[in-house]
This record gives structure tokens, sequence and C-alpha cells, in this order.
């Protein structure tokens, strides 16, 4: 039994649905916060229970009788995340789980000044301490390119901060890679990148698409303060304008920079690049 925490959001949902590929539906559940969003998984024969990071005691009934879980991290940033995934840690123990899996993040260092990567690193630690095999998966940026460029379709601009080379990642090959750890034969122990095998610049990402697009699309590096101020004018809350900040601020620091050759061994293929994500961005 495989159990996968968070199988109704982004990563953990797309995981399963690579797992069904590779292993029978009975042998894979999910722990989810609302079973009824869970039903189109139930209605194929995985098994969903309710469970939450809030509420340990249900954690350990969602985990019963599984071999390995895999601990998508949450991302609630007025949580106790360490906390919660203690508490998770601590449950997975508890219904003896053999193996946990966690979705960490690459360049999870200390010194790197992206706070997220500061919970992830106590989670390591958790898991380090547990006295049960782990595997922490720490994936390469895999949110959507318009998240990190910028409204450049419109504009023609990449108007971001100062940056520094990142291996931007697909979240489909980070999920297909993740069902190929759990459902395989092949031990990985403790932390592992998964990364798309080439880190590039915003310099190159407009490169990228000034040819895709036939057109000349510019790479301008505003002031970080400006930038947190054109932010606020455009309606983000500041709070969270200062958070993305940080997150150049990691990678003009290089905390992003190392791209590995795992993902693509997982996969048995190229992982997905910028340009091809780009491309497929602009046909859709």
């Amino acid at each position: 039994m495989i159990v996968v925490t968070g199988a109704t959001g982004g990563l953990g949902g797309t995981t399963v649905e690579h797992l069904l590929k590779r292993v029978p539906a009975g042998e894979i559940g999910v722990s989810v916060r609302d079973t009824a969003k869970a039903r189109h998984l139930a209605d194929r024969g995985v098994r969903v229970r309710q469970g939450s990071y809030e509420d340990p005691a249900a954690l350990r009934d969602s985990f019963a009788g599984a071999e390995q879980v895999l601990l998508v991290s949450g991302n609630d940033p007025a949580a106790d995340i360490v906390g919660l995934h203690r508490g998770a840690v601590e449950a997975a123990v508890a219904a003896g789980v053999r193996r946990i899996v966690y979705t960490s993040q690459q360049g999870a260092v200390p010194g790197n000044p992206y706070p997220p990567s500061h919970f992830h690193i106590a989670t390591e630690a958790i898991l380090a301490d547990s006295g049960v095999a782990w595997t922490a998966l720490r994936n390469g940026a895999y949110g959507p390119l318009d998240q990190v460029l910028g409204p450049w379709r419109r504009t023609g601009v990449i108007a971001q901060p100062q940056d520094g080379p990142v291996p931007y990642t697909d979240r489909d090959d980070i999920a297909e890679a993740t069902a190929v750890v759990l459902a395989g034969d092949r031990v990985l122990d403790g932390p592992v990148d998964l990364t798309a095998p080439a880190a590039v610049t915003f310099e190159d990402v407009a490169k990228f698409a000034s040819d895709l697009t036939g057109g000349t699309v510019e790479r301008i590096v505003p002031d970080d303060e400006q930038w947190v101020a054109d932010q606020v004018t455009a309606g983000v809350p500041e709070e969270t304008a200062r958070l993305m900040l940080t997150w150049y601020q990691a990678a003009r620091a290089g905390h992003f920079a190392d791209a590995g050759p795992l993902l693509a061994d997982l996969l048995g293929r190229e992982p997905r690049t910028v340009a091809d994500r780009l491309a497929a961005g602009l046909t859709a």
C-alpha cells in the first residue's frame, strides 16, 4: 500500500494519476481533507480516507497498512508548517510505515534567504530522527512560468528583479518521477534533487521567448524596492511581494543553480525544458 497525502492538490493528484499507470488501484490510498473531492479516485478503486496534518489521529488511520507514505509539504504561510509536518511524520511512524517520501525543495540548505527553505530543512531533520527510512525529493521550481516571469506575453518584457540560474522544472515531470520512486524498486535515501537538466536565467528565457514569438522579448532588471512597489501598485499584498523577492534573491545567490540528471534517469527520457513549456503555453 502506498498512501499519498494532498491527493486533491496539483502535485499530489498528478502523482496519483501516474501511480495508477504503474500499480493496481487497490494498492494506492489517499489521505485528503475532503473525501468528496476524491470520489473520482474512489470510483477507480483507490482507498480514500479523511486525514489532514491538523489531525494526527485521523492521519494514523489513513496511513494504516501503508508501506510507504508520500507527505506533500504544506504551503500555508500562516500555519506552523514544521509542527504540522512533525505530527504527520509521527503519525506515519505510529502507523508502522516503512518509508516516508517527502516533497522538499531544491536549495533547502542553511543560508538560503527564501523562507520556505527553512521549514524544509527542519522537516528533513525530523525525518532523519524518525527511525524510519526516508527520502526527501528536493524538487526544482515547478510553478507556472508566468508566476515568476510576470506578464511578458502582454508586455513583451520580463521585468523582474535580478535573478540567477534556475532549473525550472515541469510539475508533471516531477509527479511522474515521484510515482516512479514510490512504485519502483530503486532505493533513494535522504535528500535528492529532482530538477530539469539545465539551469537558465531570465536573460536566457527572454531569448527563448523571442525566438518562439518571432519578436523581441526584452529583459529589464528593476531595483528590488521599485519592483516591490510596482507589485503593490498592481494589487499584490506587500508581504506576498517581499516573500517572492526573497526567492529571486536566493536565485541570484546561486541557491537554485545546480541541475542534476536524476529526474531524466527516473523518467527514462529528457524532462521538458523551459523552451518546451513556453512553446506549449503559446500554442494553448
